[in-house]
């Protein structure tokens, strides 16, 4: 069947393309609205994140479980889908896919945190706990993908609403690719940095990180959904050149969370 969402996005990949194809998104814990007007979005999200036909997909505000909210969406309704079964991070993953899950907070009613899905082998997942506060807690996902003999490390990230938090939390993640990762390895950071005001890319860069842009150089923003003007959700890489950028736009994506996804394509460099 053809994905509705798919014209809005890149051309498909292939085993065959000399590009690494990642995407960064934050999902809104799969849930849009308050009140009498709030829907389910997961079951749309999984087509959105199966027209990324991306390599690896890197996801914030996930859901392992939620007992209110499953049983808010537990009857299917005419015309609407129930709470999934599964954890949001494996119902989301394409069919072959690896998933990769570790929780940042946890709730009265349950949890969420990061994930990453990838259609290549993936190794050993960490969790760092970077909470700087009593008031949110806040961590990196931090694994490895094996892409075609190639050993790339990816961190994903949703850091916090205060900028204090966002600078010490940004420091932690550079020394992450400074100290902890092999200096030759090529590394991969997204996710929503939530740097409304611009002030974090020096802490990044200063560790050997370049931040993706299209190839004159041009940003996107990615919130609000609806009308974007703020660049919040980014991907840095080291090793590894952006060749192409997009954000997908339409009512449809402005329906399924309060971000629009980030995709990029990235070169391995020699």
């Amino acid at each position: 069947m053809l994905n509705p969402l798919q014209s809005s996005l890149l051309p498909p990949s292939t085993l065959g393309s000399p590009y690494l194809r990642v995407a960064t998104y934050n999902i809104h814990k799969g849930v849009m609205g308050m009140g009498p007007t709030k829907r389910l979005e997961i079951h749309n999200l999984g087509l959105a994140v199966e027209a990324f036909d991306a390599d690896i997909v890197c996801l914030q505000e996930v859901r392992r479980f939620h007992h209110r909210e499953a049983r808010h969406f537990s009857r299917t309704d005419y015309g609407h889908r129930s709470w999934p079964h599964l954890a949001q991070a494996d119902y989301l993953a394409p069919e072959g896919y690896e998933v990769a899950y570790r929780t940042n907070a946890v709730t009265r009613h349950g949890e969420h945190g990061n994930a990453l899905l990838a259609r290549w082998p993936i190794g050993e997942i960490y969790h760092h706990d970077v909470s700087d506060h009593r008031f949110e807690q806040r961590g990196l996902l931090h694994t490895t993908v094996q892409w075609r003999q190639i050993q790339i490390h990816v961190v994903v990230v949703h850091l916090g609403l205060f900028h204090q938090s966002r600078v010490r939390q940004s420091e932690r993640v550079a020394e992450l690719a400074l100290r902890d990762i092999p200096a030759d390895a090529p590394v991969i950071v997204a996710g929503d940095f939530n740097d409304w005001n611009e002030k974090l890319d020096h802490i990044l860069v200063d560790a050997g990180l370049s931040r993706a842009c299209r190839p004159d150089g041009t940003r996107m923003p990615t919130f609000p959904s609806m009308i974007p003007v703020l660049t919040l959700d980014r991907i840095y890489t080291r090793r590894l050149t952006c060749q192409n950028m997009m954000v997908p736009r339409g009512e449809a994506w402005a329906r399924m969370s309060d971000h629009l996804p980030l995709v990029v394509e990235l070169e391995l460099q020699a």
